[in-house]
């Protein structure tokens, strides 16, 4: 094969390739899209079953990329959101799916998707029952917290999770710490809305413990 040849067929097999990788970015913006509506925008009578839908095609998407942190974050984002809307019971199926998705993908990517991981899974080991129920644990919560911190120390949404564990536990100079610092956060580009409605509670959080 000729050097030219060569070239030339490396670039069509480059190019082969490059609408594969784009598909599941724009179907990952799709998701991303339609959550941050769901969760900032929609009535709560219809939010249950619109995440539920959103969350049979995030696992769908999963499948057919197993190994793709980023489609894993997600798919954990959207089914820990249909456990805290659900709540109860109900809750413990996502929950704990939304655990073992998590975790995977923070063995494919050890950061979480900027932390994001990191956060989903502090949240879901604060709010979840412990042993033998599921699996809540707030120490677990609390490495949970520090280590998207680490990741992203400006995140609204690290700050306000981890204040609302803090508040949780009673611990509320370093839960007002957390929460102004959610308040004085840098909103996520793609994210803008949910970082926002974030900062919002954050300052409602503040109102609260500092009175």
């Amino acid at each position: 094969m000729s050097r030219r040849h060569l070239l030339a067929t490396v670039l069509c097999l480059g190019l082969g390739l490059a609408p594969v990788a784009q598909a599941w970015e724009n179907e990952v913006f799709s998701l991303r899209n339609r959550w941050e509506n769901i969760t900032t925008a929609m009535d709560e009578a219809r939010r249950a079953d619109a995440l539920s839908s959103l969350a049979e095609e995030a696992g769908a998407l999963a499948e057919t990329h197993p190994d793709t942190s980023e489609v894993l974050v997600w798919r954990g984002i959207i089914l820990a959101s249909l456990a805290r809307e659900v709540g109860g019971l109900d809750a413990l199926g996502p929950a704990k799916e939304a655990r073992r998705v998590l975790e995977r993908a923070i063995e494919l990517d050890p950061e979480g998707h900027r932390g994001s991981a990191y956060v989903t899974l502090g949240a879901l080991y604060d709010r979840a029952p412990g042993w033998p129920v599921a699996f809540g644990d707030d120490d677990t919560a609390e490495r949970m917290f520090e280590r998207a911190l680490e990741i992203r120390p400006e995140g609204i949404d690290v700050h306000y999770y981890y204040a609302a564990y803090l508040m949780d536990e009673g611990r509320d100079d370093l839960a007002l710490k957390h929460a102004r610092r959610a308040m004085e956060g840098q909103a996520r580009e793609g994210r803008q809305a949910s970082d926002e409605a974030l900062r919002r509670k954050a300052g409602e959080m503040v109102e609260r413990l500092a009175h």
